[in-house]
């Protein structure tokens, strides 16, 4: 009776620490989604709600246009893989894993563009931990057997300068230029050809040409594809649904092994990349709010999740493919510094505040409008700073 007693003394002086010191996170089965009035915890989101559906992506809804308007004033771009009609604004908001407000149709699947790229740098996480890849230090060219990183600049490139963006690699890939990916307003094609390269590591460029470098570099590290991958180490087992997709170009077929493989894309610049609803974005973004913990499975080593949120040395509001809100130099004023997030054409952002326990999904918002859109989510905070 005494052991029995002490059991359930036990239990419930566990229940009243939870209740005092916080909430264990909830982990949501395939399918299914457990929802909490966001007033049971202090919490008041219809002025964020509004928002997100007052202020839509100003783009085309037929995305192949505007991929076309986006990227006009770049040099032979075209579209190279597939492309899909959107939908309308659409979010999620988690609070310890409950759904505590949503708004659109957070079941229907879209282009996600760029946030791609943190779900392609999770692919490197996974090489990490199976130590296919022993650090981030080491030369690509050790892995890729092709003329990829052949040359005195290409050979010094590692792992870690292709997960910041900081490789200045020189080259074509799926017969599309680095220089002619996002080029300078001033000067022509042969000034930009002409350039002088920043030594590795000194110089970041957003460029999904190296993004996708990164992407066919992996390919031949894992010999197998990477949705692959991604889907047996990371989705199934967050619950995902089987609805997501992950595309390339109708150029980017490779042998590898015998068999036809593609290498997929991190963005939607030329079409492809990664085609998501935003329950599973969501889910995605709950993994990286524990570390990498989904109920009881490490999926991904704390320290490695660590890692992929730390600054690089020539931007110091972006990671492994994450953004950052570092106190250096903040990208939103008055908003927590311990917020990451992944960012995509359009307005799709995965945003993961640990401070608060809040993951946030927003889609098709207009860009220039995420800062108030987060400065309404902070100011429903009760202790907003």
């Amino acid at each position: 009776m005494n052991k029995k007693l002490s059991i359930f003394t036990f239990i419930f002086s566990l229940l009243l620490f939870q209740q005092a010191f916080g909430q264990v996170t909830y982990f949501p089965e395939k399918g299914e989604w457990e929802e909490k009035e966001a007033s049971a915890h202090d919490l008041e989101f219809s002025e964020v709600i509004e928002f997100a559906n007052e202020n839509e992506y100003s783009g085309a809804k037929d995305l192949r246009q505007a991929i076309l308007k986006g990227f006009e004033n770049e040099p032979y771009h075209e579209i190279l893989g597939p492309t899909k009609r959107r939908g309308g604004p659409a979010g999620m908001i988690l609070k310890d894993g409950y759904v505590i407000a949503q708004w659109g149709d957070p079941e229907r699947v879209d282009m996600t563009f760029s946030v791609t790229k943190s779900f392609l740098s999770t692919t490197a996480l996974i090489a990490l931990d199976r130590e296919h890849i022993k650090s981030v230090d080491q030369p690509v060219k050790d892995f890729v057997w092709d003329d990829t990183f052949k040359g005195e600049h290409n050979s010094r490139i590692t792992w870690k300068h292709l997960l910041q963006q900081t490789s200045d690699w020189s080259g074509s890939l799926w017969d599309t230029y680095d220089w002619a990916d996002r080029p300078p307003n001033e000067g022509d094609i042969d000034d930009w050809k002409a350039r002088k390269l920043n030594e590795p590591g000194t110089h970041y460029k957003y460029n999904d040409v190296r993004v996708n470098v990164l992407a066919y570099s992996l390919l031949q590290v894992f010999r197998e594809p990477l949705p692959k991958v991604l889907k047996e180490e990371i989705m199934d087992p967050i619950g995902a649904s089987s609805t997501w997709r992950w595309f390339g170009y109708d150029n980017s077929w490779v042998d590898i092994d015998g068999l036809k493989m593609q290498s997929v894309s991190g963005g939607g610049h030329s079409g492809g990349g990664m085609f998501i609803n935003t329950e599973d974005m969501a889910r995605f973004g709950l993994l990286f709010l524990n570390d990498g913990k989904w109920k009881d499975q490490q999926l991904l080593p704390a320290e490695l999740t660590n890692q992929a949120m730390t600054a690089s040395e020539a931007n110091n509001n972006y990671a492994y493919m994450w953004w950052l809100n570092r106190a250096e130099d903040p990208q939103w004023e008055g908003i927590d510094r311990d917020i990451f997030y992944a960012a995509g054409f359009g307005g799709n952002f995965i945003i993961v505040d640990k401070t608060n326990d809040l993951v946030i999904v927003t889609r098709w918002l207009e860009p220039s409008k995420l800062e108030e859109f987060m400065q309404l989510v902070n100011k429903s905070l009760p202790d907003a700073k």
